[in-house]
Parts: C-alpha cells; sequence; structure tokens
C-alpha cells in the first residue's frame, strides 16, 4: 500500500510540473515553432500534456529514441536536428537540481544526445519534482558515456581522479556506447569536473550539464 500510495504521489508530482511547463510555453507557441524533447519519466508526462497543443507548434526535435517514439505515438512530427535552424524550448528533467542550476542527468542514458539538443535550443527548460533539488551535486551517481573499447581505460583514468566507476551492465546507449556509473567525485566545481572527465581518451560525454545548464528550473513540490 505504501509503494501505490508514493507512486501515485511521485506520478502527481510530475504531472504538475509538465502542466508548469505547458502553461510557461503555451501562449508563446506558434505553427513553425520546433521545440526540443528530452527523456525520462516526467518528461513522458510532458509529451502527454503537449499532444493537446500539437496543432500550436510545427514538431520537436528529440534526445532519445523512446521519446521519439512516444511523440511519433501522440501525432507529433520529429525533426532530425540536421535539418532544424531553431529550436525556441528544450524541455528535460534532471537527477539533481544545485542551487545554481548545475545538473546531473543520465540517469536514462541519454544525457549526451540531450546536452547536444539543449545546446541547440534558445532556452532549456527543466522540470523536476521537489526531490531532485540538493544543497550540491554527487549523491546520485554520475553518469559517463563511453565507447565501448576504452571501458577499462576510463575507469582507471576516473579512479586516478577520485572516483568510483560502476559499469552499467547490460546497457546500451542510442550511439551504442556504455556507461559508467561513477560514486564519490568532488562536484563542488561542475564546469571544471565536466571538461576534465570529457578530456579522457574514449569518453563521449558525461551528465554534468555546467556550460549547458537551464536558464529555467521548473519544480514541483
Amino acid at each position: 500500500m505504501f509503494i501505490f500510495l508514493y507512486y501515485n504521489a511521485m506520478s502527481g508530482s510530475k504531472i504538475n510540473v509538465a502542466k508548469q511547463a505547458i502553461k510557461y510555453i503555451e501562449k508563446k507557441l506558434h505553427p513553425e515553432m520546433i521545440l526540443g524533447i528530452g527523456t525520462g519519466s516526467t518528461v513522458n508526462f510532458f509529451i502527454e500534456e503537449l499532444k493537446d497543443f500539437k496543432h500550436k507548434f510545427a514538431g520537436a526535435v528529440s534526445s532519445s529514441e523512446a521519446s521519439s517514439k512516444l511523440l511519433n505515438e501522440n501525432g507529433i512530427e520529429v525533426f532530425n536536428l540536421n535539418d532544424v535552424i531553431d529550436i525556441s524550448f528544450y524541455i528535460d528533467g534532471a537527477d539533481e537540481v544545485s542551487p545554481q542550476n548545475f545538473l546531473i542527468k543520465g540517469g536514462g542514458g541519454a544525457h549526451t544526445r540531450e546536452k547536444i539538443v539543449a545546446s541547440a535550443s534558445n532556452e532549456f527548460i527543466c522540470i523536476v519534482d521537489s526531490s531532485k533539488m540538493v544543497n550540491s551535486l554527487g549523491t546520485f551517481p554520475l553518469p559517463v558515456e563511453v565507447i565501448p573499447e576504452s571501458r577499462s581505460l576510463v575507469a582507471r583514468k576516473i579512479i586516478s581522479i577520485g572516483g568510483t566507476p560502476n559499469y552499467r551492465t547490460g546497457f546500451i546507449t542510442d550511439q551504442g556506447n556504455h556507461i559508467l556509473d561513477v560514486h564519490d567525485m568532488d562536484i563542488s566545481n561542475p564546469i571544471k569536473l565536466e571538461a576534465m572527465i570529457n578530456n579522457i581518451p574514449g569518453v563521449v560525454d558525461n551528465g554534468i550539464f555546467g556550460l549547458n545548464k537551464p536558464e529555467t528550473v521548473l519544480v514541483s513540490e
């Protein structure tokens, strides 16, 4: 019973913040507008709300195959980023949000494409429930996407800078790569650490959103 009530409460919070995001962008929608859409359970609720407004915008660029499938199922056209010049808003969730709006993302393994679409957008709107708000990043393990052949090398390099990497067994990203979930990292300087990890040969991208942090964070209680 407790688990069922907790699930309903979490779902209610996600629906609430999805509705907040719709309210935030609704009056700004126009027929030529392209939206950027993230990945994850909160974004799934946002897509369900967004379908009622699909006649007011052109379509979306998606950050994952899962979100693309859900967008198509709801009658929202999905565009390739290469074919799009302007993305007005990027809407996505997060695993952790700091007081400075720095994020950890990638619990669903889609952070590389999420960061690409976020960087291509005019405004990044992060939608989360209050449990994702933290005083400092790092309780949630930091996902690092790696080329499969480099996984052991990258793991050793991460250990050398203080992290404890765990291979996400059985998971393959949309790009065909692996994920290391890194515990015990000092993320007091997110921008510096984001660049440091990304400079390790074999790393595709990591889940710190420092340079690409959201301009707007909407929080559901």
